[in-house]
């Protein structure tokens, strides 16, 4: 079977083009794309939504949630799956960045089970995640973050607040690995 390929959707994050990196380091068919794009035009196997400065800016994102694809969310990606979907997201208390030890909740998780008992990770906490929308499963928390990861595996969205693809992040790469799985 040939590898997926997942797209890259920019919300104007200044990590997208690390995102890109992480999915071409394993192999994968990838392509960063503007959240302006139409969804017609958009030919993937899954989707990442790269994190960003402002949920006023998130583009077409609530379209590219209708295509039927597997889709993570990292940072504003989570958030805005959090909030299109019923979720709840409030200002955080640390919105610098920062090492956050973050505890999986949930080891048989397809996209963050592997790297239970716990990772460190890279994080900002400007905004966040407090309620999970129905459907979904936190499957992460912190001392920090009450949601730092959550999944549906039955619609196939997932998310993490902290950002796997900086050099900061304990197995990051992991984390894009187990999302090409998912995709495959």
């Amino acid at each position: 079977m040939s590898e997926p390929r997942i797209v890259v959707i920019d919300n104007h994050g200044q990590f997208t083009h690390l995102e890109g990196r992480a999915l071409r380091d394993v192999g994968v068919d990838t392509e960063i794309l503007d959240n302006d794009t139409d969804p017609a035009d958009i030919d993937a196997d899954g989707l990442v939504l790269s994190g960003g400065p402002s949920m006023d800016r998130v583009g077409r994102c609530a379209d590219y949630l209708d295509l039927d694809v597997p889709v993570f969310g990292i940072c504003l990606g989570l958030q805005f799956i959090a909030e299109e979907l019923g979720g709840r997201v409030e200002s955080g208390d640390y919105g610098g960045y920062a090492d956050v030890d973050v505890r999986i909740r949930d080891g048989e998780d397809p996209l963050v089970g592997s790297l239970a008992p716990e990772t460190r990770t890279w994080a900002s906490h400007a905004d966040e995640v407090v309620e999970a929308p129905e459907g979904f499963a936190v499957t992460a928390d912190s001392d920090v973050c009450g949601v730092e990861a959550m999944s549906d595996t039955d619609r196939d969205l997932y998310g993490v607040q902290w950002h796997p693809e900086v050099s900061h992040t304990e197995r990051g790469q992991e984390v894009f690995e187990n999302f090409v799985s998912i995709c495959e």
